[in-house]
């Protein structure tokens, strides 16, 4: 091609870019769930076990105070993608994309020939001709087993897969997983094969969205009119038609009216006709035109560019500008928070509760006696199993006075599992000698777990309450 066409002398089409960019996706999807150090994913929403794992860190289900954070980067990132590059997202990254491109352009043209070429995506298949009903059969079926491979892959970032390889064996256990896959491969043959790009035109709500986003520099694929020619007038209406050429209409258009930009568009949109929401930014259109132009040794007359650098022609695009910096700004903060919260992750859950008895007193050994009873409630958040204790720390003048009764062991506590433990502390010295009212004396329970002191640790603040004098000298 470089010999009998100069102009395109390495260049590579935009079509073989986002082809890459769709296997980088889908390794990344399939590999993902799969991605495990010691027990723990890289990503995994599991509700059947009420954990979340995040960059091979597991957060109990009271620690989701994280998903927010991911959504929110999520969302501004796709937003700050848009006014960036347009509807690049779409293009370029959506699975409903990656699909049709993989039953359209693979499976209907490339693997079973039922299109002469993927250059043409706005004429429908003739069904009359070369067994094409035998065809649409066995791409429904090939685009089937796809979707259930799909449908199963979406399910292992809620579904450890090695627990999913389980249950297909018992799949009447499971009704509801199987019941969610089997009505996702349904949406994606009907979405995928019939429903089409229309999905991308009606249903989706982000094309609704991106006109907002836009501005004068965000990039997309843009008809440039004063190279190739106004073919559009203000009411939408072709400017020139069969008994009256373009080049009647502007002698100095360089536009050949071809339409390559046109049948190779998979939204059925001419983009010549200026931004509609319907584009996908794809640039099967650029490419298109790449090639025509090319032919005649010159550049493409639909380009990825902005409005402010090809239709205004008020200058070079600016791609870092204060909206975009603002975008970058806010993701990054959200980064460092929620890498900050991620690494404050408590290994273990405690919640501490007094039992309703304020207190009990007895006398031992001519001494008072003062006990507070609690209940701790502990779930040993790692995947193996750990002995756990605690440490009382009060305040310097109680120090030694306030102490542990029960338990007098360290005690185990299985992964993933609520241990319930009644705790008494007490005081035999007279802490206090107040005849007005009971005395609250702040203590922090520290606990830890044997084998792993500095790591697996958490405190709590609680309260022992101290009898009145008098209440007190009532139990001699």
């Amino acid at each position: 091609m470089s010999k009998k066409i100069p102009y395109l002398k390495d260049w590579l089409p935009y079509a073989k870019k986002r082809h890459i960019m769709y296997m980088i996706a889908t390794i990344i999807s399939l590999s993902v769930p799969w991605i495990v150090i010691n027990g723990n994913h890289l990503f995994l929403l599991s509700f059947e076990k009420l954990k979340l794992h995040l960059l091979f860190v597991q957060f109990d289900m009271q620690q989701l105070y994280l998903m927010p954070f991911l959504l929110m980067i999520l969302f501004l990132g796709i937003f700050g993608m848009t006014v960036l590059g347009g509807r690049v997202f779409c293009g370029w990254f959506c699975p409903q994309t990656i699909f049709r491109v993989v039953y359209r352009d693979f499976i209907e043209t490339k693997l079973l020939g039922m299109r002469r070429s993927v250059k043409n995506k706005q004429k429908d298949i003739d069904y009359s001709k070369n067994g094409n009903k035998v065809k649409k059969v066995i791409a429904i079926l090939i685009w089937t087993f796809l979707a259930f491979l799909a449908a199963s892959d979406l399910m292992w970032f809620f579904v450890p897969p090695e627990d999913f390889m389980v249950y297909i064996m018992n799949p009447s256990e499971h009704t509801v997983l199987f019941g969610t896959i089997f009505v996702t491969v349904a949406f994606l043959v009907y979405d995928i094969i019939f429903l089409q790009e229309n999905f991308c035109v009606y249903v989706c709500p982000y094309s609704r969205v991106q006109s907002v986003l836009y501005d004068d520099d965000t990039i997309m694929a843009i008809y440039n009119p004063h190279r190739g020619g106004e073919i559009y007038n203000d009411n939408k209406e072709k400017v020139h038609n069969k008994t009256k050429t373009l080049l009647e209409v502007e002698p100095q258009a360089e536009c050949t009216t071809c339409e390559s930009c046109v049948t190779v568009c998979p939204t059925h949109i001419d983009i010549r006709q200026g931004l509609q929401l319907e584009c996908i930014n794809c640039l099967e259109c650029v490419d298109a035109c790449t090639v025509v132009m090319g032919k005649l040794n010159k550049p493409s007359l639909v380009m990825w560019s902005s409005e402010k650098e090809t239709l205004y022609q008020k200058g070079k695009t600016h791609y870092l500008r204060p909206k975009i910096i603002g975008y970058g700004v806010i993701l990054l903060l959200l980064m460092v928070i929620l890498l900050k919260m991620g690494g404050d992750k408590e290994r273990m859950l405690l919640n501490v509760n007094k039992e309703s008895r304020l207190y009990s007193i007895s006398n031992k050994n001519n001494k008072h006696h003062v006990e507070n009873a609690y209940i701790f409630l502990l779930q040993n958040t790692e995947n193996e199993k750990h002995k756990f204790y605690f440490d009382l720390i009060v305040p310097k003048e109680y120090e030694g006075k306030i102490k542990i009764k029960k338990p007098t062991e360290p005690f185990s506590a299985t992964p993933n599992v609520r241990k319930k433990k009644i705790v008494v502390l007490y005081a035999d010295d007279v802490l206090v000698k107040s005849d007005r009212k009971d005395t609250i004396i702040p203590v922090t329970i520290k606990a830890y777990a044997i084998d792993n002191k500095k790591e697996i640790v958490v405190t709590r603040k609680t309260t022992f309450t101290y009898p009145k004098y008098d209440v007190l000298m009532k139990h001699k």
